[in-house]
């Protein structure tokens, strides 16, 4: 799991500079088009990648860091690592796109960070390739298959951006990433 491992050190590497650092997350954060117009930072080009090496708080990059390295390390065997990295980062971009989308409809002005949208692409395909593996809830702790999982998860999500229940997250961008994460596993098929 060379590349499993490699994201998360970059992961952690760059959270560490942001504490240090700051002021490093605005320009690479991923800010809505108009942004700039609107009091946040204008929109760059390489803000659908750079979001996702940032995060908001120790639990936020300790959670996502846990569900990189366990669904992330079984998906890189399977598809080794060069076909990995293109899954993980087509994930991470259709999460970006899909949250650029929802914040522009929505007239949002706010920054997006974390590798979420990544996650929930390797979640897709680990429910996709091991569909019968145990995965345990962490709260509550109930054990179910790998696919009733990410169906369960992803139908949380769709309800929570519906509703806005849980404001501060970007639940389009998690659904985004397991879009693009389908469309691609098509697409390789």
């Amino acid at each position: 799991m060379p590349i499993t491992l490699a994201l998360i050190v970059a992961n952690v590497v760059v959270y560490l500079l942001q504490g240090l650092a700051p002021g490093i997350v605005v320009p690479f954060a991923l800010w809505p088009l108009g942004a700039g117009e609107h009091g946040g930072a204008p929109f760059e080009p390489w803000q659908p990648i750079t979001y996702a090496f940032l995060h908001g708080n120790l639990p936020h990059i300790a959670f996502n860091m846990l569900g990189l390295y366990m669904f992330g390390g079984p998906i890189e065997r399977v598809f080794g690592s060069r076909r990995y990295l293109v899954y993980y980062f087509v994930c991470v971009v259709s999460a970006a796109i899909t949250q650029l989308l929802v914040a522009g409809m929505m007239g949002a002005v706010y920054p997006t960070v974390g590798a979420s949208g990544g996650i929930f692409g390797l979640l897709l395909a680990y429910g996709i390739y091991f569909p019968h593996n145990r995965v345990m809830l962490l709260f509550p702790p109930i054990p179910m298959p790998a696919r009733v999982f990410v169906v369960v998860y992803a139908a949380i999500e769709l309800f929570l951006g519906v509703t806005g229940t849980q404001e501060g997250v970007a639940h389009f961008a998690h659904l985004g990433g397991m879009i693009g994460g389908y469309l691609l596993l098509r697409l390789w098929r």
